[in-house]
């Protein structure tokens, strides 16, 4: 009986509930801090200007948070004409990265099972990075005709996506976070789990549960749940580790031996290429 009510409930509700999108986060270099926008521009492989920068060891593989806490540390920020990358508690140690550049070399990378080509920063840009993780690194950058595909299994054939992990959005609902933090002992931001996309309204953990979608009159697809990694258990201020909150996830958000917390989404390409802070999203039925 009190399955039946719970699956009544939240089939009213989502003929009642008004969502609304609370938030974007484009993140430029993969694994570095991200920024806060009241809009932007949608592409078939994620928002303009996300995760289109990455850094690599020097047989050309990408490194991130997961080997690397540290890189939490580096935030960023866009202007006219920059990237600019900063350390979050020394701001004056800062790099300027021109977003339109020219005659840069291209190099092969490897980001998972993907191998994929991209322009090699010069050495100056690179040895900052290098600098700052004491260990050598370079910069690289998607060309825009670059090809490399979200995984076919989920996501309509021949998506493409960024140097996202794998695929090119990640939305998640501000109740499930918040279901979250009433188990933990010491509550988190939504920053662990480094969303494109947060949304108000519903259920906790309703996006698990949604196939398609409306940020305003642009359509998405719902593909699959995302399955998270020890980058969550990392305070985005300070790189710090900690077991939370992968400890309680696990307690109730395990299936089939992965913790679930998000959903991955791609844009159709259907609508509107600019969403902003405010629009409302609506579930296609």
């Amino acid at each position: 009986m009190e399955k039946e009510q719970n699956s009544a409930r939240a089939t009213a509700l989502e003929h009642t509930s008004t969502y609304r999108l609370e938030a974007i986060y484009i993140y430029p270099i993969k694994s570095l801090g991200g920024i806060s926008c009241q809009q932007a521009r949608l592409k078939l492989h994620g928002l303009q200007y996300d995760r289109r920068w990455m850094l690599v060891d020097a047989g050309g593989q990408f490194i991130s948070q997961r080997e690397y806490p540290i890189l939490a540390q580096l935030g960023t920020a866009i202007d006219a004409d920059n990237l600019l990358v900063f350390e979050k508690h020394n701001p004056k140690n800062r790099i300027h990265i021109p977003l339109v550049f020219a005659d840069l070399p291209q190099t092969s990378v490897q980001i998972w099972s993907n191998r994929c080509r991209a322009y090699l920063y010069d050495e100056a840009t690179c040895q900052w990075f290098s600098d700052f993780l004491h260990q050598r690194v370079r910069l690289v950058r998607m060309p825009d005709e670059a090809v490399r595909y979200a995984d076919g299994r989920y996501a309509p054939p021949q998506t493409p996506v960024s140097f996202a992990d794998g695929f090119p959005y990640l939305l998640i609902g501000q109740a499930s976070l918040d279901d979250l933090n009433r188990r933990l002992a010491q509550p988190i931001p939504m920053n662990r789990f480094r969303p494109n996309f947060i949304f108000s309204g519903g259920l906790p953990y309703e996006e698990d549960t949604w196939r398609s979608f409306y940020v305003g009159n642009a359509r998405f697809l719902a593909v699959k749940p995302c399955a998270r990694c020890i980058v969550v258990t990392i305070d985005q201020q300070t790189g710090a580790y900690s077991p939370e909150p992968l400890q309680t996830l696990a307690t109730y958000r395990q299936r089939d031996r992965r913790i679930l917390f998000g959903q991955n989404v791609v844009w159709t390409g259907e609508g509107n290429d600019l969403v902003c802070v405010g629009m409302e999203l609506t579930r296609a039925h």
